[in-house]
């Protein structure tokens, strides 16, 4: 359950740092009027989320009446979902040192346009982080069916996310966000290896990879799956201690070279004078626009 509590915190802070740089560039541009048109986009984007991850779910469960064309689908899925992890992670490395400085210029657009178009920048800028989550939440959920641990735990994480939001833009929290978009960065790929590592299970039991039978190791004598370690370590990165050759290929191919260019020490680029001085005269700033402004210095 902690790995889909991971992805909640993950989505949801990256999510909530959005609308807090929106919100905040309002109230400071005293354009309190178009935040019911943020407000609107965001509950938009929600709602679709949720539908996409119970379209997702309907068609496994409802739609496909065989074992293996079920077994195929959710193959596909977790493949889907490594990409979309390892995408969010690396666009969030690079784009954490802009992304407010964008995010107030393509909202001054918007307000320039009118009120759709605000609910439409804060709709986009939303749901791309729900899409993702629902699609990740069902392949790292996959396998405990009619267990509802795992959804509290994504409302769990969403939920802490949403409160750190709050105590960010309020000014209550100062939290180092590049070292904790790291630290859990670094997390999210060993589980989407765990879910590389699944989704080529499912493969093999639908018949499209050989090798069901083919076992790289067995140490079930030394990890047992029915001690709590044992069943922590495969709900968080699907460690098994019987898995097939294909399996451990995949998840060592996947993780340690994806693991080694995100750990890599980013080359630093000298900033111009004149962005520096930016910088510096908007260090009053407060609030989640401030965090996101002083991040690249921390980094």
């Amino acid at each position: 359950m902690f790995a889909t509590y991971l992805i909640g915190l993950r989505e949801g802070l990256e999510a909530t740092l959005v609308v807090s740089i929106l919100v905040a560039f309002l109230m400071k541009s005293q354009r309190r009027d178009r935040l019911p048109q943020v407000w609107a986009g965001v509950g938009l984007a929600v709602a679709l989320s949720v539908l996409f991850g119970w379209l997702i779910e309907y068609t496994s469960t409802s739609l496909l009446s065989r074992s293996e064309d079920r077994e195929l689908f959710e193959a596909i899925t977790s493949v889907a979902a490594v990409v979309f992890v390892t995408w969010m992670i690396f666009w969030m490395r690079r784009a954490a040192r802009t992304i407010a400085g964008e995010l107030r210029g393509k909202l001054t657009e918007a307000l320039a346009v009118g009120s759709l178009a605000v609910a439409g920048m804060a709709f986009l800028a939303v749901i791309r982080e729900g899409l993702e989550t629902a699609l990740i939440f069902y392949s790292a959920a996959q396998g405990a069916a009619g267990d509802s641990g795992p959804l509290l735990a994504l409302i769990g994480g969403i939920v802490t996310a949403v409160v750190l939001g709050v105590l960010l833009y309020a000014s209550a929290l100062r939290i180092n966000l590049s070292k904790f978009f790291t630290w859990t960065g670094a997390l999210l790929i060993l589980v989407a290896a765990g879910i590389l590592k699944y989704g080529v299970h499912d493969f093999q039991e639908a018949g499209v990879l050989p090798g069901l039978n083919d076992l790289a190791f067995d140490i079930t004598s030394v990890l047992d799956p029915s001690t709590w370690y044992a069943a922590l370590l495969a709900g968080m990165f699907n460690v098994t201690p019987a898995p097939t050759v294909l399996e451990t290929i995949a998840w060592v191919a996947y993780a340690v070279p994806v693991l080694l260019l995100f750990l890599r020490p980013a080359r630093r680029k000298p900033a111009p004078a004149a962005t520096t001085t930016t910088v510096t005269e908007r260090g009053a700033d407060t609030g989640a626009e401030a965090e996101a402004a002083s991040a690249p210095q921390r980094a």
